[in-house]
């Protein structure tokens, strides 16, 4: 497996995650197969079965977020360098209009488009690595290609 980077936020993040599966999330599903399973019939028995399912689907992701932990790189953008667009960094870009766009470029599992957080493997933060103020380049998108001119770098928003 590839190193997995993350933010220290990311990092907690995916913690946070594990734990509430093993603590909150999968002790109530055991409690409800168990009441389930005290019903009789289990092959027509629709709560057991599909509280089996879920319980799988528990232990699973709870194995994927262990594994990618196994392998993870923190980096703190704090300690970053901002003269070039690097993991961690919010990286401010102007486009030809004129219009102002702000993203961080993060780890695959902290992408939040929501939050303008998109994934240094993505087209756009592949474009955006290693660049520096005042950069301009041609971003490729399914909307036709893009001029865009990098015009701040900073460690944090």
């Amino acid at each position: 497996m590839s190193k997995n980077y993350l933010t220290p936020d990311g990092y907690k993040i995916l913690k946070k995650e594990i734990q509430t599966l093993l603590k909150e999330e999968r002790p109530k599903v055991v409690q409800a197969v168990s009441e389930a399973a005290a019903m009789g019939d289990r092959s027509e028995n629709a709560e057991y079965i599909y509280g089996k399912r879920r319980l799988r689907e528990i232990d699973r992701r709870i194995w994927v977020l262990q594994k990618r932990l196994e392998v993870v790189e923190i980096i703190d953008p704090a300690t970053v360098r901002t003269d070039k667009v690097s993991f961690g960094l919010w990286v401010s870009v102007e486009n030809e209009e004129g219009e102002i766009s702000t993203y961080q470029i993060v780890g695959q599992d902290e992408i939040d488009t929501a939050k303008n957080r998109i994934t240094f493997s993505s087209p756009l933060g592949r474009a955006l690595l290693g660049k520096s103020i005042d950069d301009t380049f041609e971003f490729k998108r399914p909307a036709g290609t893009q001029e865009l001119c990098i015009v701040d770098i900073k460690n944090s928003q």
